[in-house]
Parts: C-alpha cells; structure tokens; sequence
C-alpha cells in the first residue's frame, strides 16, 4: 500500500510517498481502506519539530480517517464486513498511521456512519468535533457571551454551531479575513471581528455589551491568548485548548487574577473512555446526518500531494477541515 512517512523534520516536502505493506488485522481488529484521513494543524507542527508531544521517526502521520471494513481479525463480527466507519487511531493503541491507503483498529472503536454522511465530513467530526464537543462540556455556554478563537478553521467552526445549539447568548467569531468572517456568519456567529485590526480586543468587547465575553474558547495559543484576554469580562474564563502554543506570562497571570478572571485547561484524550467516545461521535455524526450541524470542508487532496495540503494549513489559507483522498 501507498503511506506518507516522514523519517526527518523540515517543512512540507519531507513529507516521502513510499510503499509498505497492508497490515494484517490481529485478533479483535478490523482492517479499514481508508476512504478519507484528516490532516490536522498539530500534525503540521509534529512535523517541524514544534509541538509539544512529538513522535518517534520514521512514522505515518495521521490521527483519524474513515473508510470501509474490507478484513477481520479472529473473534470479531462477520457483519462488520464492508461497513462504513470512522477510526479515531488517537484514541488506539497505535495512534498514528492515518495518512495511508489501509489501517487497523480494535474493532470496538471503529463507529459505524449513517448512510448520508459522507466519509470527508466524518473525519472533520473526530478530532475536531469532539474537540468542539467536549470544550463546551468542560465549560458550558448556556446564557453566556462566548468569543470563539479561529472561528473558520474547523474545530471553530463547529464551536460556533454547538455553541448557539447550547443556548449561548452572543457567540462572538474572530478570524483573519473577511471571507473567514463571512463563514463564521452564515453558521450562526452574533458578530464577527478580524484579528488583524490592532484594536480587535476592544471591538469584541464592544459587541459584547462593553465588559468583554463571559467565555473564550481559545484554540490558537501564541499570542492570541493574551490578546483575547483583553476581551475577557471580570469574572470571566478563558478556555486554553493549544497545546503546545502556551505565552502567557506573569503578568498576564497576575492581570487575571487582579480581576477575578480564571483559566481553564483543556486536553482532550484524558476526556474520552471508549464508551463516551462512541457516544459521542455518534451523536456528532447524527447531527451532521441531521442538517444540524454543517461541516465546512477546506480542501480535498490526492495522498501524494499531503505536502500541498500541510503548506495550506501552515500558510493559514484554509477554511474548515483539511482531508487526504487516498
């Protein structure tokens, strides 16, 4: 079979095509031809030697994909064979592997599709769904202003949506252009803000009523975290989901708690047994299935152009969810 194996960091063209065998499906897995693998911002960082939990090389990127049973390892249902699914391979034994024709995943965690949802959209759901997802568990927006981070990428995106779902009273989208802008509109954003005003901070707290947001989701870190907590109300929280990209100092902190405002982390792998990780992606996927929740995809490229598809997301031209086609 066809992989993408990086065996040494740089930018996107040490990215290598190379061919390996099919694995084989041991017992209680499932083998799955890969019909679409999702590309993810962290992964370009992986990649450059910049993210906070790097793997070792030679590896296969690629954290999650869909695609259709084609083998069964010993003690596993014969119906699974030809089903629909989606892998979520992070929350596997062997977490990476994505960017190939062919994977394997214990058969218990690989979540049957509804027939209308395409395979593009079911991998945007994973990790960037259940990122949205589990964000507003851990700090719910009922009744709250909410100022969403990178709110045309894809886990944005989504946190626009399910967050006006789960009763936000303003959700409040910042991004870096006005084509982003617009999208962020048309799924639901209260206003809309561009972070490459100098004065945005004030801009959002202006349409928040003048304090700032109760709430930021922020999934970007680097210097936005600072910045946004210029838009953060007294009393309010900031939700820190960029691991990796932390730059607050001392100040900011004691700045922070001179006005009552908290922090919040946020990972997502600690947050997810089997079972709730089924369940919710189940409950994604039928959203999606449902008209309820739109799945902005940023761009389809053939497996051997996945450097085309990490200069995209490094270059911060993309909206929505980024997906190799195998």
């Amino acid at each position: 079979m066809r992989a993408i194996q990086l065996k040494r960091f740089g930018g996107p063209d040490v990215l290598d095509v190379v061919e390996m065998p099919k694995p084989l499906p041991e017992a209680g897995e499932v083998l799955i031809r890969v019909r679409a693998a999702g590309v993810n911002f962290f992964e370009v960082l992986m990649r450059g030697d910049r993210y906070a939990v790097m793997p070792d090389l030679p590896v296969i990127l690629g954290v999650e994909v869909s695609g259709t049973v084609e083998a069964l390892g010993q003690g596993v249902d014969a119906s699974l064979t030809g089903t629909r699914v989606a892998a979520p391979l992070f929350a596997s034994k062997r977490p990476f592997g994505g960017y190939a024709e062919y994977v394997t995943i214990d058969a218990k965690l690989a979540v049957p599709l509804p027939d209308i949802l395409s395979f593009e959209d079911a991998t945007a759901l994973m990790v960037q769904g259940l990122t949205a997802f589990h964000l507003l568990r851990q700090s719910p927006p009922a009744g709250k202003s909410v100022l969403v981070t990178a709110a045309a990428g894809g886990v944005g995106s989504l946190l626009v949506q399910l967050a006006k779902r789960q009763g936000a009273s303003t959700v409040i989208a910042v991004a870096g252009s006005r084509a982003k802008l617009d999208l962020a509109l048309s799924l639901g954003a209260d206003a809309a803000v561009d972070y490459s005003m100098s004065d945005w901070p004030m801009r959002v707290r202006e349409a928040a009523g003048g304090a700032g947001v109760d709430v930021v989701y922020d999934i970007v870190g680097g210097t936005m975290t600072a910045a946004s907590l210029q838009a953060l109300a007294p009393g309010g929280e900031l939700v820190f989901a960029a691991l990796g990209r932390y730059a607050i100092g001392a100040a900011e902190l004691e700045a922070m708690i001179t006005r009552n405002k908290s922090l919040r982390g946020f990972a997502l792998l600690p947050l997810l047994s089997a079972d709730g990780l089924r369940a919710s992606l189940s409950e994604l996927f039928h959203l999606a299935a449902g008209g309820q929740l739109a799945v902005t995809q940023g761009g389809r490229y053939p497996l051997d152009q996945a450097n085309e598809a990490h200069r995209l997301l490094e270059e911060r031209r993309s909206t929505g969810k980024v997906v190799l086609i195998p």
